[in-house]
Protein backbone atom coordinates (compact mmCIF):
# COMPACT_ATOMS: atom_id res chain seq x y z
CA UNK A 1 0.00 0.00 0.00
CA UNK A 2 1.38 3.78 -0.55
CA UNK A 3 0.07 6.87 0.90
CA UNK A 4 0.22 9.68 -1.25
CA UNK A 5 1.53 13.19 -0.09
CA UNK A 6 -0.76 15.77 -1.61
CA UNK A 7 0.52 18.81 -3.20
CA UNK A 8 -0.04 22.78 -2.55
CA UNK A 9 -3.25 23.00 -4.12
CA UNK A 10 -6.49 22.67 -2.12
CA UNK A 11 -8.19 19.93 -3.54
CA UNK A 12 -11.63 18.78 -1.48
CA UNK A 13 -12.36 15.37 -3.10
CA UNK A 14 -9.72 12.64 -1.51
CA UNK A 15 -9.67 9.79 -3.41
CA UNK A 16 -8.05 5.97 -3.02
CA UNK A 17 -6.87 4.64 -6.04
CA UNK A 18 -7.36 0.50 -6.04
CA UNK A 19 -5.83 -1.15 -8.93
CA UNK A 20 -3.24 -3.86 -8.98
CA UNK A 21 -1.41 -3.08 -12.01
CA UNK A 22 1.03 -0.18 -11.75
CA UNK A 23 0.73 1.46 -14.75
CA UNK A 24 -2.52 1.94 -14.70
CA UNK A 25 -2.44 3.04 -10.95
CA UNK A 26 0.35 6.01 -12.06
CA UNK A 27 -1.96 6.47 -15.36
CA UNK A 28 -4.79 7.33 -13.36
CA UNK A 29 -3.19 8.87 -10.39
CA UNK A 30 -1.46 11.42 -13.24
CA UNK A 31 -5.36 11.82 -14.94
CA UNK A 32 -6.13 12.70 -11.86
CA UNK A 33 -3.35 15.30 -10.83
CA UNK A 34 -4.86 17.48 -13.41
CA UNK A 35 -7.97 18.67 -11.60
CA UNK A 36 -7.82 21.02 -8.92
CA UNK A 37 -10.59 19.75 -6.59
CA UNK A 38 -9.54 15.41 -6.63
CA UNK A 39 -6.58 14.57 -4.25
CA UNK A 40 -5.60 11.17 -4.27
CA UNK A 41 -4.87 10.09 -0.78
CA UNK A 42 -3.60 6.41 -1.14
CA UNK A 43 -3.46 3.61 -2.97
CA UNK A 44 -4.35 -0.38 -2.82
CA UNK A 45 -2.80 -2.86 -4.53
CA UNK A 46 -5.78 -5.71 -3.84
CA UNK A 47 -9.10 -5.49 -2.50
CA UNK A 48 -7.80 -6.24 1.44
CA UNK A 49 -5.98 -3.72 1.41
CA UNK A 50 -7.96 -1.25 0.40
CA UNK A 51 -10.17 -2.16 3.17
CA UNK A 52 -7.36 -1.34 5.87
CA UNK A 53 -6.61 1.82 3.35
CA UNK A 54 -10.00 3.03 3.40
CA UNK A 55 -9.82 2.56 7.47
CA UNK A 56 -6.79 4.56 7.46
CA UNK A 57 -7.73 7.45 5.23
CA UNK A 58 -11.32 7.61 4.96
CA UNK A 59 -11.54 8.88 1.22
CA UNK A 60 -14.42 10.15 -0.12
CA UNK A 61 -14.35 8.10 -3.18
CA UNK A 62 -12.33 5.48 -4.09
CA UNK A 63 -11.92 3.60 -7.60
CA UNK A 64 -11.73 -0.04 -7.08
CA UNK A 65 -10.68 -2.41 -9.67
CA UNK A 66 -12.96 -5.75 -9.62
CA UNK A 67 -10.57 -8.16 -10.91
CA UNK A 68 -7.56 -8.27 -8.32
CA UNK A 69 -5.94 -11.17 -6.15
CA UNK A 70 -6.17 -11.59 -2.47
CA UNK A 71 -9.42 -9.94 -2.49
CA UNK A 72 -11.61 -9.01 -5.26
CA UNK A 73 -12.92 -5.11 -5.90
CA UNK A 74 -16.72 -6.01 -5.41
CA UNK A 75 -15.94 -8.48 -2.02
CA UNK A 76 -13.89 -5.21 -1.01
CA UNK A 77 -16.37 -2.45 -2.06
CA UNK A 78 -19.21 -4.56 0.36
CA UNK A 79 -16.94 -4.60 3.15
CA UNK A 80 -16.37 -1.08 2.75
CA UNK A 81 -19.56 0.06 2.32
CA UNK A 82 -21.22 -1.61 4.86
CA UNK A 83 -18.65 -0.27 7.41
CA UNK A 84 -18.10 2.97 6.44
CA UNK A 85 -21.19 4.13 4.37
CA UNK A 86 -20.14 7.33 3.51
CA UNK A 87 -17.40 6.60 1.46
CA UNK A 88 -18.40 6.41 -2.01
CA UNK A 89 -17.09 3.25 -4.48
CA UNK A 90 -16.82 3.46 -8.28
CA UNK A 91 -15.95 0.20 -10.18
CA UNK A 92 -13.12 0.58 -12.71
CA UNK A 93 -12.59 -1.76 -15.23
CA UNK A 94 -11.93 -3.75 -18.30
CA UNK A 95 -14.44 -5.67 -18.22
CA UNK A 96 -18.53 -5.08 -18.68
CA UNK A 97 -20.44 -8.70 -18.39
CA UNK A 98 -23.50 -8.57 -16.70
CA UNK A 99 -22.65 -10.41 -13.25
CA UNK A 100 -19.68 -7.72 -12.33
CA UNK A 101 -22.17 -4.92 -13.42
CA UNK A 102 -24.74 -5.91 -10.93
CA UNK A 103 -22.69 -7.74 -8.39
CA UNK A 104 -20.96 -4.31 -8.39
CA UNK A 105 -24.57 -2.24 -7.74
CA UNK A 106 -25.48 -5.19 -5.50
CA UNK A 107 -22.34 -4.67 -3.22
CA UNK A 108 -23.48 -0.92 -3.17
CA UNK A 109 -21.25 0.98 -5.57
CA UNK A 110 -22.04 4.20 -6.76
CA UNK A 111 -20.39 4.09 -9.90
CA UNK A 112 -19.58 1.60 -12.27
CA UNK A 113 -16.71 2.44 -15.50
CA UNK A 114 -14.46 1.00 -17.44
CA UNK A 115 -11.33 1.68 -18.08
CA UNK A 116 -11.33 3.49 -21.43
CA UNK A 117 -13.56 6.09 -19.84
CA UNK A 118 -12.26 9.65 -21.10
CA UNK A 119 -10.48 11.56 -18.24
CA UNK A 120 -13.40 14.12 -18.36
CA UNK A 121 -16.09 11.74 -18.40
CA UNK A 122 -13.74 9.99 -15.15
CA UNK A 123 -13.82 13.85 -13.35
CA UNK A 124 -17.51 13.94 -13.96
CA UNK A 125 -18.01 10.28 -12.47
CA UNK A 126 -16.00 11.25 -9.22
CA UNK A 127 -17.85 14.49 -8.79
CA UNK A 128 -21.08 13.05 -9.08
CA UNK A 129 -20.84 10.03 -7.17
CA UNK A 130 -19.29 12.57 -4.33
CA UNK A 131 -21.98 14.83 -4.48
CA UNK A 132 -24.51 11.73 -3.60
CA UNK A 133 -25.59 11.03 -7.22
CA UNK A 134 -25.41 7.82 -9.36
CA UNK A 135 -22.85 7.30 -11.96
CA UNK A 136 -22.74 5.09 -15.03
CA UNK A 137 -20.65 5.09 -18.37
CA UNK A 138 -23.07 5.09 -20.84
CA UNK A 139 -22.33 1.10 -22.37
CA UNK A 140 -22.88 0.37 -18.77
CA UNK A 141 -25.95 1.95 -18.37
CA UNK A 142 -27.32 0.54 -21.36
CA UNK A 143 -26.96 -3.21 -20.36
CA UNK A 144 -28.54 -2.23 -17.01
CA UNK A 145 -31.51 -0.70 -18.45
CA UNK A 146 -31.96 -3.59 -20.75
CA UNK A 147 -31.59 -6.10 -17.70
CA UNK A 148 -34.22 -4.17 -15.59
CA UNK A 149 -36.39 -4.02 -18.87
CA UNK A 150 -36.13 -7.71 -19.31
CA UNK A 151 -36.73 -8.70 -15.74
CA UNK A 152 -39.96 -6.02 -15.60
CA UNK A 153 -41.54 -7.45 -18.39
CA UNK A 154 -41.03 -11.03 -16.36
CA UNK A 155 -42.17 -10.28 -13.09
CA UNK A 156 -44.02 -6.98 -12.84
CA UNK A 157 -47.70 -7.55 -12.81
CA UNK A 158 -49.69 -4.64 -15.28
CA UNK A 159 -51.79 -2.34 -13.64
CA UNK A 160 -55.48 -3.04 -13.95
CA UNK A 161 -55.96 1.16 -15.14
CA UNK A 162 -53.80 1.40 -18.00
CA UNK A 163 -53.03 -1.29 -20.80
CA UNK A 164 -49.60 -0.34 -21.82
CA UNK A 165 -48.26 -0.88 -25.48
CA UNK A 166 -45.47 -3.57 -26.17
CA UNK A 167 -43.14 -0.83 -25.98
CA UNK A 168 -44.21 0.92 -22.45
CA UNK A 169 -44.08 -2.84 -20.86
CA UNK A 170 -40.45 -1.93 -20.36
CA UNK A 171 -40.87 0.81 -18.72
CA UNK A 172 -42.80 -0.74 -15.65
CA UNK A 173 -40.54 -0.17 -12.37
CA UNK A 174 -38.94 -2.93 -11.42
CA UNK A 175 -40.01 -5.06 -7.54
CA UNK A 176 -37.26 -4.55 -5.43
CA UNK A 177 -38.35 -7.94 -4.12
CA UNK A 178 -36.04 -7.68 -1.22
CA UNK A 179 -32.83 -7.79 -3.26
CA UNK A 180 -29.98 -5.38 -2.64
CA UNK A 181 -29.45 -4.32 -6.69
CA UNK A 182 -31.59 -1.71 -5.84
CA UNK A 183 -29.03 0.72 -4.12
CA UNK A 184 -29.90 2.92 -1.23
CA UNK A 185 -28.72 5.80 -3.35
CA UNK A 186 -31.31 5.44 -5.66
CA UNK A 187 -34.18 4.99 -2.42
CA UNK A 188 -33.59 8.69 -1.89
CA UNK A 189 -35.93 10.88 -2.89
CA UNK A 190 -35.03 13.32 -5.85
CA UNK A 191 -33.98 16.85 -4.16
CA UNK A 192 -36.61 18.42 -6.47
CA UNK A 193 -39.05 16.57 -8.10
CA UNK A 194 -39.91 15.93 -11.44
CA UNK A 195 -42.93 18.12 -12.39
CA UNK A 196 -46.18 15.91 -14.05
CA UNK A 197 -45.49 17.17 -17.90
CA UNK A 198 -41.24 16.04 -17.26
CA UNK A 199 -42.68 12.66 -16.09
CA UNK A 200 -44.82 12.42 -18.84
CA UNK A 201 -41.50 13.25 -21.14
CA UNK A 202 -39.04 11.24 -18.85
CA UNK A 203 -41.66 7.90 -19.41
CA UNK A 204 -41.22 9.13 -23.79
CA UNK A 205 -37.22 8.93 -22.63
CA UNK A 206 -37.22 5.52 -21.05
CA UNK A 207 -39.50 4.12 -24.26
CA UNK A 208 -36.81 5.56 -26.90
CA UNK A 209 -37.99 8.44 -28.19
CA UNK A 210 -36.15 11.30 -29.75
CA UNK A 211 -36.86 14.73 -29.05
CA UNK A 212 -38.55 15.57 -32.32
CA UNK A 213 -40.65 12.62 -31.14
CA UNK A 214 -41.30 13.80 -27.44
CA UNK A 215 -42.18 17.09 -29.50
CA UNK A 216 -45.11 15.78 -31.93
CA UNK A 217 -45.61 13.09 -29.66
CA UNK A 218 -46.77 16.21 -26.77
CA UNK A 219 -47.77 18.80 -29.24
CA UNK A 220 -44.54 21.06 -27.94
CA UNK A 221 -42.28 22.66 -29.80
CA UNK A 222 -38.45 21.02 -30.36
CA UNK A 223 -37.49 23.65 -27.79
CA UNK A 224 -40.07 23.03 -25.25
CA UNK A 225 -39.02 19.56 -25.37
CA UNK A 226 -35.29 19.81 -25.43
CA UNK A 227 -35.69 22.15 -22.23
CA UNK A 228 -38.16 19.41 -20.59
CA UNK A 229 -35.27 16.70 -21.35
CA UNK A 230 -32.26 19.06 -20.04
CA UNK A 231 -34.16 19.45 -16.60
CA UNK A 232 -34.73 15.92 -16.27
CA UNK A 233 -31.23 15.32 -16.99
CA UNK A 234 -30.38 18.44 -13.92
CA UNK A 235 -32.82 17.11 -11.44
CA UNK A 236 -31.73 13.11 -11.74
CA UNK A 237 -27.99 14.56 -11.59
CA UNK A 238 -27.19 12.31 -14.80
CA UNK A 239 -25.30 13.08 -17.84
CA UNK A 240 -27.45 11.71 -20.81
CA UNK A 241 -30.73 10.19 -21.60
CA UNK A 242 -29.55 6.51 -20.97
CA UNK A 243 -28.77 7.20 -17.70
CA UNK A 244 -31.78 9.00 -16.96
CA UNK A 245 -34.08 5.86 -18.00
CA UNK A 246 -31.82 3.74 -15.84
CA UNK A 247 -32.56 5.80 -13.28
CA UNK A 248 -36.71 6.14 -13.77
CA UNK A 249 -36.72 2.18 -14.11
CA UNK A 250 -34.80 1.88 -10.83
CA UNK A 251 -36.19 4.76 -8.55
CA UNK A 252 -39.82 3.23 -10.28
CA UNK A 253 -40.37 7.23 -11.40
CA UNK A 254 -42.27 6.00 -14.95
Amino acid sequence: MFDIPADDTPRNISVLLVEDHALTRIGLRTVLKRTTDINVVGEATNGEEAVNQAEALKPDVILMDVGMPIMDGIHAARVIIEKHPNIKVIMLTQHDNDSDILASLSAGASGYCLKDVAPDRLYTAIRSVNAGDAWLDATIASRVLKHYARESSLTSPVSDQVAPSSSETNAIPVSDSGNAEVSEFLKRPLPEPLSPRELEVLKLIVDGLSNQEISDRLFISLATAKTHVRNILNKLAVDDRTQAAVHAMRRGLV
